[in-house]
């Protein structure tokens, strides 16, 4: 979802209230289930399944297709290490250990306002969520040391986006895992974040739908706060609504 995809929808405070406690709920126990669901699919995210002896590890082994792998990575990393990260664009092999340990964080992005592109509040969605392998430099760290806000660590920067990018490279290359995910019933996408350089990552969206209240409501609420940033609000008809979409296929078939 983004600002021009988000769909917007007016309500009073006190259905503001009543739903953002709705939306707190659901969002915890769809985090609860993505986690468990990972956990699982842990094992088959090895990541010298995809590049072999291209990355330190403790059982190193050949693999077919780790040299184009490594050859895609290092040409989807030098696209955005030097600008705007401010990186060297080669990659030297072996890379650093990538721990098999998944981490799935909410989405975030901007919402700028139509009366002032530099006045704007971060969303999180509350059901959407960036899957990597783990890192130490966080999305939002990132983005604090691309502004100056944190001071530039060059090492954590540069194992963040390999993190990222190996992810986007692995489901593109191992399909069947991507379909299971979806067999979960999240929707698998790779999303361009902007605001760090167009750098891939994949999401996991689950079948909820959201929504915003107008950017003036979202202003009020953000000033009383004192922080700006907000949250995407579950639209509970579509909680009501829940499709199958096995039950949905089969019945096609009979069609």
């Amino acid at each position: 979802m983004s600002q021009k995809e988000i769909q917007r929808k007016s309500l009073d405070n006190q259905e503001f209230l009543k739903l953002r406690g709705a939306t707190e709920k659901i969002s915890e126990a769809l985090a609860r289930r993505l986690n468990k669901h990972l956990n699982v699919l842990r094992p088959l995210f090895i990541p010298r399944r995809l590049l072999g002896t291209f990355v330190k590890s403790g059982t190193p082994e050949e693999v077919a297709g780790s040299d184009k792998a490594f050859a895609e990575l290092q040409e989807r990393y030098a696209a955005i290490a030097q600008k705007p990260f401010g990186l060297p664009t080669k990659l030297q092999a072996p890379l650093a250990p990538i721990p098999n340990q998944l981490e799935a964080v909410p989405f975030q992005y901007p919402l700028r306002f139509a009366d002032s592109q530099d006045k704007y509040v971060t969303i999180t969605s509350p059901c959407r969520w960036v899957l990597s392998y783990h890192t130490e430099c966080s999305l939002p760290r990132l983005k604090a040391m691309l502004d100056g806000s944190e001071a530039r660590q060059q090492e954590e920067m540069k194992q963040s986006l390999i993190h990222h990018l190996c992810m986007v490279i692995f489901l593109d290359r191992f399909p069947a895992l991507a379909e299971l995910i979806e067999d979960l019933r999240y929707k698998v996408e790779t999303t361009v974040l902007e605001d760090l350089g167009g750098l891939p990552v994949v999401t996991l969206r689950a079948p909820v739908d959201t929504f915003l209240p107008p950017d003036d409501f979202i202003l009020q609420v953000t000033q009383l706060s004192g922080i700006p940033a907000f949250q995407e609000i579950i639209n509970l008809e579509t909680v009501n609504n829940l499709a199958d979409p096995l039950r949905d296929s089969l019945k096609g078939l009979l069609a």
